[in-house]
């Protein structure tokens, strides 16, 4: 199964694919070609930036971090539709959980309504329950923080040249 080139996240159906990679979904695919910009600006730039946010306070609650990039998934259905989504979040590791729980619990009461969703919906819930019990590592950024800075300074630089 191929794994989005933007969010990392796996792609069970479908997806999008251009000459920057694999997406799951356009979002991600207009990602995609922020990453073209964001590998020319300097190693050094993106490490500072990302150990000054993960040793800020969290941007969800103010809270004492170590901040670092929780992803929460969740699914919903209706009789044959069925959409779900993963969703990162940079936030310390309590608001993260908070997301991760919060997707539990929506797609255990939203996700069986559909013929796809008694598929999607035991993933989706497996999912946000691994990444409960695998946080990253407190005393380093994880490679998708790093990854999360990048996008973001990426898209100030294109803002900023347009």
């Amino acid at each position: 199964m191929a794994r989005c080139s933007a969010c990392n996240s796996l792609i069970l159906f479908g997806g999008k694919r251009d000459v920057n990679g694999r997406f799951c979904n356009e979002t991600c695919q207009a990602r995609g070609t922020l990453l073209a910009v964001a590998n020319q600006i300097p190693q050094a730039i993106i490490l500072e930036q990302t150990w000054k946010v993960h040793q800020g306070t969290c941007p969800k609650c103010g809270g004492a971090g170590p901040v670092d990039l929780y992803v929460s998934h969740s699914v919903w259905s209706a009789l044959l539709l069925t959409s779900w989504k993963s969703t990162p979040e940079v936030s310390c590791r309590s608001c993260g959980r908070k997301s991760q729980w919060l997707g539990v619990a929506s797609s255990a009461l939203f996700g069986w309504w559909g013929l796809p969703g008694l598929v999607i919906t035991p993933v989706q819930i497996g999912r946000n329950l691994v990444g409960i019990a695998r946080s990253p590592d407190a005393s380093a950024p994880s490679p998708q923080l790093e990854k999360a800075i990048r996008i973001m300074l990426a898209s100030h630089a294109v803002k900023q040249s347009s």
